[in-house]
């Protein structure tokens, strides 16, 4: 019965909800995001498979609109083939986001990190690259977190067993944040 799968969704977001500290780091990572901007710098994001996908629309609606209509912010996604496929066949696929962290990423910047396990060893590699640059990192991840928990400035652990429960919970909340953006930056 496909029901089911609504209904372990509901099932997952009531467990997220109930952790209230997860409602209440979107206020203070929306503010921090926004200050960023605000101050001139930008907002870096990265992720595998549908967590790239994820990472790109968070972009997109940070650098093209959202509800309203305002000015673009400096938000970009490790999507690019080129480097991707570069940096893979060089150095290896285990690099391809710290170099890009490293290439692109500078003191003041963010990056946002998506990994449904948080064992991604490219994620991995990228927040300890974005830590040494000097960038805010705030982790979307699942399943417990994995090995990236508590190594950003803050995370939000979705609840479920599957990646794509997971990656419903990440793109409410970055849904959110992007909303939150806005209201700082814009007002409303």
């Amino acid at each position: 019965m496909l029901a089911k799968s609504i209904i372990d969704a509901h099932e997952a977001l009531a467990e997220f909800i109930a952790d209230r500290s997860n409602l209440e780091r979107l206020d203070v990572v929306s503010s921090e995001l926004a200050g960023v901007l605000h101050s001139g710098g930008k907002i870096l994001a990265i992720g595998n498979g549908g967590s790239m996908c994820d990472a790109m629309h968070f972009c997109e609606e940070l650098t093209g609109r959202f509800r309203d209509d305002r000015a673009p912010m400096a938000a970009l996604a490790c999507s690019d083939p080129g480097h991707l496929t570069c940096v893979a066949n060089d150095y290896g696929y285990d690099e391809v986001f710290a170099r890009w962290v490293r290439g692109l990423g500078r003191k003041g910047d963010a990056l946002v990190a998506i990994s449904t396990s948080g064992n991604s060893a490219n994620v991995i590699k990228a927040v300890v690259a974005a830590r040494e640059v000097g960038l805010k990192v705030v982790l979307f991840l699942g399943k417990g977190g994995g090995k990236l928990a508590g190594t950003g400035d803050h995370q939000w652990i979705a609840p479920g067993e599957t990646a794509d429960r997971i990656q419903e919970i990440h793109m409410l909340v970055l849904h959110t944040l992007i909303e939150g953006i806005e209201r700082f930056i814009h007002g409303g």
